[in-house]
């Protein structure tokens, strides 16, 4: 029972990593969303730029598991969506406005994917739950 315990608490913390780390790239998903239609401050001058979240891989020697974390949050180096807008008070001395490199479909996307990867390890850790009660119930008998 004991290796079992210990298997129990790896499988535990593997699928708990994991939802961390998808909650937080939802979080950075979800800021790219709401700022897909900004525009900068001042004239001439850069919007929000797109922000992509990656994963590191770390041992959790306690358990002698591999897990995940969310790792650095790099800004998308692609070009800013240009428009012109001369009225627009941000606009360059061409009359050009800059808006941020956010493809709300691509977001979209992403976040789905988030969001079942999210739920796969959710459901990791449900089934986990439910194994620990069986066994519990079957030594109890």
């Amino acid at each position: 029972m004991a290796n079992d315990s210990s298997d129990f608490a790896r499988s535990m913390a593997i699928a708990t990593s994991g939802l961390r780390a998808q909650a937080g790239r939802m979080r950075v998903i979800s800021e790219n969303i709401a700022n897909a239609d900004s525009t900068a401050q001042t004239a001439g001058g850069d919007p929000y730029r797109r922000k992509v979240p990656t994963f590191s891989s770390a041992l959790d020697r306690t358990l002698d598991a591999q897990v995940v974390t969310l790792g650095k949050i790099k800004p998308d180096q692609s070009n800013f969506r240009v428009k012109y807008e001369p009225s627009n008070p941000v606009a360059d001395a061409s009359g050009n406005v800059k808006y941020p490199n956010v493809n709300s479909v691509v977001e979209m996307t992403d976040m789905r994917d988030a969001q079942r990867s999210y739920e796969a390890n959710l459901n990791i850790i449900s089934a986990t739950r439910r194994m620990i009660q069986r066994t519990l119930d079957i030594l109890k008998s």
